[in-house]
């Protein structure tokens, strides 16, 4: 039950409120704040989810859900149910959208079950978009409830989630083999990215020509003009279409004399920006520094958390009053009266959610620049700069600009060519700040020479240029965010993970800033466009969205939504029952055959099989996952290619086949190199009943797989290998090669579980480290673990109240006393031959009690 306001008896000291927000840095800026009257701590996000298991949401009963705290959250959940033991009052003050909405009913639901809250125990939720002094002081003095329209708008969401996420991936699975899982808009996404791809392949370049001449005035001075009229007609883009169309009409102008028919200069302005909100961050901080979207959110929560800028995770642009005055008084102080418009500069939300569309980014303090708060991580720096730069020129003065115009034609008509300038006049705003562009288009902003009407002009070049017409580019992070907001799919706190996931998932890779998309993810796009189109359809992913910011306003029942959507999703997951495998393999071959199977440039069929002559090409799936190309005429025809269009020659003939490669012969074995779910490996001998797991041993993603021989294989066979025992405690040292690559490990056997990990600086380490060096690094990992044995200053004796030694240790920050798994540091100026084994028990149960760990004592009543 949540309340208003609050009211203790008479007899008793009101308690000191525990306060929740969801990080610890978060909490240290606040705890700053609020002081000591108050107990602050960190939930450390969602404290509950749905365990990834059948039944966690049951359609059939109300859409039940059946929650679960995360292990890793139970200790925090602890911590702050025994906060609350001694100070009876709860303040939620997670971040101010839906997801922190959640989080507090989340804790809220959790702590209630714990029976942390107690039927008196107070409990409120409070908001501030930015953590400076008085927003938290502010929103202190208005508490409110948990708004439930919010937490059902998250339940829906997380639901449909759900729902998608756990019915659509194991018809992946069983359909496609090799396909990891399918997301509610994570799919969508995916298909922006498939089908531009399929845009660009199917693109056919145009040739086109334009000409160019260098002219020069009376006075000597050169500028540029183009061809826009040739025979007294305007040009269209396509008009000279070969190098002889472009030589006729270069011979045309240089037969004829210029000069110049008009001059025309207009004045114009530039104004602002509007102030970042989410989407327009990401895409900003993506074309000036390459950021992709989770880096720049990661950067952006940091600032925030540090009480710098104003909340993340929005869709708006209006600033409040107070900040545009400071900006306002920050431009004047910095640039002078003259950058501040007359009145201050007004941006309206376009966001349909009002929910979503808190105040735009932007510095908590105007007058501060990246430099004068010395913010120490460079990219945090950089991030910072840029918002600061955005907000302050959003309520500048407008850019004042000439832009002049020059036709320089014949006396008869036949040629035309215009010249085109840009003076600023007034740089306004652009003193600090210029918006990035996602594609370069010539400005035409140079500034031209003197020129007057009625001047002849001198010819000293004229250039034929030859042009092609270019394909759509690949998106980026910032343009595929863009397009997402275009069509209205997802939202400013789903951005970020949607085009993560799709990349972590390998679907998608991120190269030189574009994405392209892998071919697992053509085929899961395909497979669902073909059998869930209206599921990936992105009208139906809009309109969903904005059924759900309905909830959010109060507008639908979220169950309602659910249950309509079930219907419909249900009975498609059901009729997929039915199709077989070779029929979705056709689909996927018609569909993908321009990218499978590419026309050969000699006119000849690109499916028949290069190995029978007879057999027809198409899309096969492994045993063990994954796709690739085979012959029809299979097994008497074994041809096989990787998934893709097909290979170079030179590339194919050293590629790994689906069914593997043999490398030689060892001690009797043979030796192989296979294509895995999770990447290249090499094993020796065959899979049998005897034996179910030969040795094997991943390629390193620095060695190309293609080019692993048998002796390469043999040295990745040897692994691990044993480089010796530690001298102090006789337990062996291996080197091998892992996930995040070359390391040593430090354990009693090659189970390799527990025990110390040290990172090896190059691949050859593993075969060449030698013992001294070994038990140097794991010696330095163990101490930067706090593993290392850190030197007694002094014996204590047993605690006397709980038992258990008690020792004043030599730690890198000085010293300090140990108790079981509690350590308390020495208060300053304190020796250690001077500290009594009372004071000891005392720091030990206060650094206990702000770790959550108070032992009840044995006579506690």
């Amino acid at each position: 039950m949540f309340r208003r306001h609050w009211t203790y008896p008479q007899t008793h000291e009101a308690p000191m409120p525990v306060v929740v927000v969801e990080s610890p840095a978060k909490a240290k800026t606040i705890n700053k704040y609020l002081g000591p009257d108050y107990t602050v701590l960190a939930s450390y996000g969602h404290v509950r989810d749905l365990p990834p298991k059948d039944g966690s949401v049951d359609p059939e009963h109300g859409f039940d859900m059946k929650w679960e705290v995360a292990s890793d959250s139970k200790k925090h959940v602890k911590a702050i149910a025994d906060a609350l033991k001694d100070d009876n009052a709860l303040i939620l003050a997670t971040d101010p959208d839906r997801e922190g909405e959640a989080i507090s009913w989340h804790l809220q639901e959790a702590l209630t079950a714990r029976k942390a809250i107690k039927k008196d125990t107070p409990v409120s939720r409070v908001v501030f978009n930015a953590i400076t002094k008085s927003a938290v002081t502010e929103a202190m003095e208005k508490p409110r409830e948990v708004d439930m329209e919010l937490v059902e708008a998250y339940l829906a969401r997380r639901a449909l989630d759900y729902l998608v996420g756990f019915n659509l991936s194991p018809v992946l699975w069983r359909k496609l083999p090799g396909a990891k899982s399918a997301g509610r808009v994570q799919s969508v996404c995916l298909r922006l990215i498939v089908e531009r791809e399929m845009e660009i392949e199917a693109f056919r370049a145009r040739e086109y020509w334009t000409v160019k001449a260098v002219l020069e005035t009376p006075r000597g001075q050169s500028f540029e003009a183009r061809l826009t009229v040739l025979g007294g007609k305007k040009l269209d883009k396509f008009d000279l279409s070969t190098a002889t169309d472009a030589e006729m009409a270069v011979s045309a102008i240089e037969a004829r004399d210029l000069k110049v028919l008009s001059v025309e200069a207009k004045p114009g302005t530039r104004n602002p920006a509007p102030p970042f909100m989410t989407s327009t961050l990401q895409q900003e901080a993506s074309r000036k520094f390459g950021f992709g979207a989770r880096q720049t959110m990661q950067c952006a929560q940091r600032l925030y958390e540090a009480g710098l800028i104003t909340y993340m995770r929005t869709d708006g642009i209006d600033m409040a009053p107070e900040a545009v005055h400071a900006a306002r008084d920050a431009i004047k102080g910095r640039y002078g009266a003259e950058y501040v418009p007359g009145s201050p500069r007004m941006y309206k939300n376009k966001a349909k959610n009002a929910q979503e569309a808190h105040e735009c980014i932007r510095p908590t303090d105007m007058t501060k620049d990246a430099g004068a708060l010395k913010i120490a991580d460079p990219d945090q720096r950089k991030l910072y700069d840029l918002i600061w730069k955005r907000t302050l020129a959003s309520q500048m003065e407008a850019a004042r600009l000439e832009r002049t115009s020059v036709d320089i034609g014949s006396a008869d008509g036949q040629v035309v060519l215009r010249a085109t300038g840009q003076v600023v006049l007034f740089d306004g705003f652009l003193k600090i700040y210029e918006e990035g562009r996602d594609d370069v288009v010539d400005d035409d902003d140079k500034r031209l020479p003197q020129i007057a009407e009625g001047e002849a002009m001198g010819q000293k070049s004229v250039t034929p240029e030859q042009h092609f017409t270019q394909p759509p580019p690949r998106y980026t992070e910032a343009t595929l965010v863009k397009k997402m907001e275009e069509l209205g799919i997802g939202r400013p706190s789903t951005y970020a993970s949607i085009v993560t996931t799709i990349q972590d998932r390998g679907y998608v890779r991120k190269e030189q800033n574009r994405l392209f998309p892998e071919d697992k993810g053509r085929l899961v796009t395909v497979f669902l466009v073909n059998y869930f189109r209206k599921y990936v359809g992105y009208e139906f992913t809009a309109n969903l969205e904005e059924e759900l910011d309905d909830i959010t306003a109060g507008s639908r029942d979220w169950q309602e939504v659910l249950d309509r959507f079930w219907k419909d999703f249900s009975a498609a997951i059901g009729e997929t029952s039915e199709l077989r495998i070779t029929e979705v393999l056709d689909k996927i071959n018609e569909v993908l055959e321009p990218h499978l199977f590419p026309p050969n440039e000699d006119g000849t069929d690109p499916r028949l099989c290069p190995n029978c002559g007879s057999g027809r090409l198409s899309m096969r799936t492994a045993r063990a996952g994954g796709a690739f190309i085979g012959c029809s005429n299979y097994p008497e025809c074994r041809y096989t290619r990787p998934f893709g269009p097909p290979l170079p020659e030179d590339e194919a003939a050293k590629a790994i086949p689906p069914e593997g490669k043999v490398l030689g012969e060892d001690a009797g074995d043979r030796i192989y190199a296979f294509n895995g779910r999770f990447g290249p490996y090499v094993q020796r001998g065959e899979v049998t009943n005897e034996n179910k797991k030969p040795p094997r041993q991943s390629i390193p993603k620095d060695w190309p797989a293609e080019d692993v021989d048998l002796a390469k294989a043999l040295k990745l066979l040897e692994l691990p290998r044993l480089v010796g025992h530690h001298p102090e405690d006789g337990i062996a040292i291996w080197a091998n090669i892992g996930r995040y690559g070359p390391y040593l490990k430090h354990a009693e056997s090659t189970s390799f579980k527990g025990g110390i990990n040290a990172n090896l600086e190059s691949l050859d380490e593993v075969w060449e480290v030698g013992m001294n060096r070994a038990v140097e690094l794991i010696d330095q990992k163990a101490a930067s673990r706090g593993r290392g044995k850190a030197k007694v200053l002094r014996d204590l004796g047993e605690h006397p109240e709980d038992g258990g030694a008690m020792a004043i240790m030599d730690g890198k920050y000085g010293p300090y006393v140990k108790w079981e798994k509690v350590n308390a540091t020495l208060p300053e100026g304190t020796a250690p031959e001077d500290l009594t084994v009372a004071q000891a028990v005392d720091l030990i149960a206060a650094k206990a009690a702000t770790k959550g760990k108070r032992r009840k004592k044995a006579n506690a009543g």
